[in-house]
């Protein structure tokens, strides 16, 4: 996925440029198309040679619903054309980290063992926030392997306070 990664960059680059202020509001339609692009029947569509870049667009655009501005839709052709479809994930998920930079925004991936309410997810954030000093967009997603606590990702910072990470911290301890 490093590969990914490395090709989606310029093209995020270059869209956040593009973007400028709008950046924050193309995120919601990128991470639209990028949903699309995921789908491995859609490769499968956008690498057949009998289909034209036009056609995979169209088929894409569609398949999103979407209000794509123009620079989306040119954005869009070119990724198609140089055969990039796959790396749009990548480049949305790049793109909604530099759009968050701009605004001061980072993004926190919160992983749980339960549903976290409104109510504590808010308390967290807070707790969270006065710890890495920015303001943060969280990402809750539910892993039942963590038995209880949660695990947080910022950018490259992980605060694992999980049940799981303890005992593999005790397995350490014990065996050594």
């Amino acid at each position: 996925m490093a590969e990914l990664a490395t090709i989606a960059r310029p093209y995020a680059e270059a869209l956040f440029q593009v973007a400028g202020p709008q950046a924050k509001s193309w995120v919601a339609a990128l991470e639209a198309l990028a949903v699309v692009a995921a789908d491995p029947q859609v490769r499968v569509f956008a690498d057949n040679p009998r289909f034209t870049a036009e056609q995979v667009q169209a088929v894409v655009e569609s398949a999103s619903g979407a209000q794509l501005a123009a620079p989306l839709q040119n954005f869009l052709r070119t990724v198609i054309e140089n055969g990039r479809l796959a790396a749009l994930p990548a480049v949305a998920q790049q793109f909604h980290t530099l759009a968050n930079a701009s605004s001061g925004i980072s993004q926190a991936d919160i992983y749980s063992a339960y549903p976290i309410a409104d109510a504590q997810l808010s308390e967290v954030l807070a707790a969270l926030e006065k710890r890495f000093g920015c303001k943060l967009e969280a990402n809750v997603q539910i892993e039942p392997e963590l038995i209880g606590g949660i695990r947080v990702v910022v950018g490259d910072e992980v605060l694992d306070t999980s049940v799981k990470a303890r005992l593999e911290r005790m397995k350490v301890a014990l065996t050594a």
